[in-house]
C-alpha cells in the first residue's frame, strides 16, 4: 500500500510517500518539504499569529495534493511542538481540518520519543542491545532509553534548535555572553532528567537522528547523504566539543558555506550543537552514530503494526 506520512515539525512541514507493507521495510516514493519555523512564529502570547496560520493552511493544502497526486490509499498527519504548545491549538487544528480535510494528531512529547525510539530499534535491530536514543528538534529535544521496542525511559525537553536561537541566541555572530547562558540553561535542563536513565544502566549502542545531528556529524567529517543510507555515520564528543567554539565565533552566512549545512538550518546550528555538546557529556556519551529514520518511520511501522 502507499501511505502519506505528514509532519507537521517545528522547521518544516515534509510529506514523505512510501510504499509499505508488514514485515517490509517501507520504501521512500516521494518527499515534498516546506519550510515554515513555526517555532519562530509564536507571538509573545505562545500564539500561532494570523499569517502564520495562512501559511500553515496553505502548505498542508499543498502536501495533500500532493499525497493525492501520489495514489496515497491514507494520510497519517500529526504535528508536533509548534503546535502542541501553542495558545490557539485548538484553532489551528480547526482551520487545518476545515479547509484542507486533514485531522493533524498532535504527538505528545513522550509520544515523539517512544515512536522515535521504535524506528531506531528497527533500524538497528536487536543486536543493538540497550539503545540510548538522542532526537534534537525545532522545538524539542527527545531522549529514549530502552532494550526492546518500547522504551523504559522517554522524556522530552523544551530544547529545540529553533525555539533556542529565538529566544536565546538574537546576534549574528552570537554574542559569547548569550552562548554562555544558554549553554548554562540546556545544561540544567538536561541534568535534570539523567538520574531516571542512569537507574538502567550504561547502553550499548547510542543513536541520534534529526537533521541538526546529521549536520553536525557531516561538518565533523561523516559521509554525504548523497553517498546511501547504509553508510556509518557518527559523531564523537571530542570533534563536537572543537567544534562548538568554532560554530560560536560563525556568522550564519559562514556557517552555510560548511559541508552539509543548509541556508535555512544555519541559523540553529549553533543552539543545536550546544544542546549535542550537554547531552553528550551529561550522558557519557563519547561516540554516537547517525540513525536515517526517526519519527515519520516510527508513525509508518506503527500503522503497519495495527493492520489486520
Amino acid at each position: 500500500m502507499r501511505l502519506g506520512v505528514l509532519d507537521v515539525g517545528s522547521n518544516t512541514v515534509h510529506l514523505l510517500v512510501v510504499d509499505a507493507h508488514p514485515g517490509a521495510r517501507p520504501l521512500p516514493a516521494h518527499s515534498h518539504k516546506a519550510e515554515l519555523r513555526l517555532a519562530e512564529l509564536l507571538d509573545a502570547d505562545g500564539a500561532i499569529g494570523a499569517e502564520g496560520i495562512d501559511t500553515l493552511v496553505g502548505v498542508i493544502a499543498g502536501a495533500a495534493q500532493a499525497a493525492e497526486d501520489k495514489g496515497c490509499e491514507a494520510v497519517l498527519a500529526f504535528a508536533t511542538s509548534a503546535v502542541r504548545e501553542a495558545g490557539n491549538a485548538d484553532e489551528v487544528l480547526a482551520r487545518v481540518r476545515e479547509e484542507t480535510g486533514i485531522d493533524l494528531q498532535v504527538l505528545s512529547g513522550a509520544e515523539e520519543a517512544r515512536l522515535t525510539f521504535l524506528a531506531v530499534r528497527r533500524w538497528f535491530g536487536w543486536s543493538a542491545g540497550k539503545l540510548l536514543v538522542l532526537d534534537i528538534g525545532g522545538g524539542s529535544l527527545e531522549v529514549a532509553f530502552g532494550i526492546d521496542e518500547e522504551p523504559d525511559a522517554a522524556v522530552s525537553l523544551p530544547l529545540g534548535a529553533g525555539r533556542l536561537t529565538a529566544g536565546w541566541l538574537p546576534g549574528d555572530p552570537a554574542d559569547p555572553a548569550d552562548v554562555r547562558a544558554l549553554r548554562r540553561h540546556a545544561r540544567a535542563q538536561i541534568a535534570r532528567t539523567v538520574r531516571e536513565f542512569a537507574r538502567f544502566g550504561a547502553p550499548d549502542h547510542v543513536v541520534a537522528t534529526s537533521k541538526t545531528f546529521k549536520q553536525l556529524a557531516r561538518i565533523a567529517g561523516a559521509a554525504r547523504s548523497t553517498e546511501g543510507l547504509y553508510i556509518q555515520r557518527g559523531l564523537t564528543h571530542k570533534s563536537l566539543e572543537e567544534w562548538v567554539p568554532r560554530l560560536a565565533a560563525m556568522t550564519v552566512e559562514e556557517r552555510a558555506s560548511l559541508p552539509g549545512v543548509s541556508e535555512g538550518r544555519a541559523g540553529q546550528l549553533l543552539a543545536g550543537a550546544l544542546v549535542a555538546e550537554a547531552a553528550m557529556d551529561l550522558f557519557r556519551v563519547d561516540e554516537l552514530e547517525i540513525c536515517p529514520w526517526a519519527l515519520r518511520e516510527g508513525i509508518i511501522l506503527r500503522r503497519l503494526d495495527h493492520l489486520p
